[in-house]
């Protein structure tokens, strides 16, 4: 019988993101200040046998979706080492992994066959130019180049994640939704969300999805709604749609105008081993002292079940008392 970890709301906890690094091949606008953040030490991260133990007593508790993140995962060596230690843990049923997608054609096939189900992949502009500004170094056809060798090595769906602002991007939602048509690609579009330094910038930029999803049905023709038994609606905060007789679909991600709190089923665990259980918050709990003094599995197991029986009930951000002190970087959104 499957296990069901629910917090004081009475939400099932089962999803878990792990970031596996503070570090990053890029400089994102709305993720990283431009002159980075204050980088942890090796000894500082979690080591992987560390972050396969969380990940181990967290599946006995009703964990059943683990989704690798950064920083940019790629970036730490021996990701693949990971991959295989966590897909052989049982109650684990999906293993996915955010990334920018900018190494990923190198790195796709070896993760694919060690046992990672799926990829997202950051793009917030199909112009080379705007791409460049937005991440202050990357070059696009990098990333396109790793979303085909993923397509080839079976990590699908590919769901493609773009943070939308107004006055940069927001003009082309419209050709990123038109990209679904013929393609078998799910373009997310998510609202920017205030955290660390950045809550003014972002809070500037910021563009509620029911006008995103206005303009597409203006240009496009109307959205239908798809099935929540669809293979690409999972287990997130995306609600899905497509256009008519198109192969890939449509989300919007609304953790402002529409905050999803109330179905809430996800937990984060930093590279440096704090638990989060929600991100917009800084409330947080440090597994390292269970981790490397000598503590059982039962106490570490204990530290997690108090750190869900206090994820708050919602964020704060409508009450203008949002925003964290952690960059999103630091995190792993």
């Amino acid at each position: 019988m499957t296990t069901r970890f629910l917090d004081q709301y009475a939400r099932p906890i089962n999803y878990l993101r792990v970031s596996v690094t503070d570090r990053c091949n890029l400089r994102c606008v709305y993720c990283m200040p431009e002159k980075g953040v204050p980088l942890l030490s090796h000894t500082n991260i979690l080591s992987y046998e560390e972050i396969t133990r969380v990940v181990r007593v967290v599946a006995q508790l009703g964990i059943r979706k683990v989704r690798l993140t950064g920083g940019e995962p790629l970036v730490r060596d021996g990701l693949g080492d990971l991959v295989s230690m966590l897909s052989d843990i049982p109650g684990v049923d999906d293993l996915s992994m955010t990334t920018n997608g900018v190494l990923l054609a190198r790195h796709a096939q070896d993760l694919a066959q060690r046992g990672l189900k799926r990829v997202n992949v950051s793009l917030d502009s199909l112009v080379p130019e705007k791409y460049r500004t937005i991440t202050q170094s990357g070059k696009l056809e990098n990333v396109w180049e790793g979303i085909a060798a993923a397509e080839k090595a079976g990590l699908t769906p590919i769901k493609i994640n773009v943070v939308v602002l107004r006055g940069f991007n927001d003009v082309e939602v419209v050709d990123m939704a038109r990209l679904t048509i013929d393609n078998d690609r799910h373009f997310r579009f998510i609202e920017a969300m205030p955290m660390g330094k950045h809550k003014l910038w972002t809070e500037q930029g910021y563009v509620p999805m029911a006008e995103i999803k206005a303009r597409i049905e203006t240009e496009l023709g109307k959205l239908e709604g798809v099935s929540k038994d669809a293979t690409v609606v999972g287990n997130g905060p995306a609600r899905y749609w497509r256009l008519p007789d198109s192969r890939g679909t449509i989300g919007f991600i609304t953790p402002i105008s529409e905050h999803f709190c109330a179905q809430c089923n996800r937990l984060r665990l930093t590279s440096d081993g704090k638990l989060r259980p929600c991100l917009l918050s800084d409330y947080e709990v440090d597994l390292v002292p269970a981790l490397r003094h000598e503590r059982n599995d039962k106490y570490l197991t204990e530290v997690v079940t108090a750190a869900v029986m206090n994820k708050p009930e919602c964020h704060q951000l409508n009450d203008d008392q949002g925003g964290t002190v952690r960059e999103m970087v630091q995190v792993g959104g």
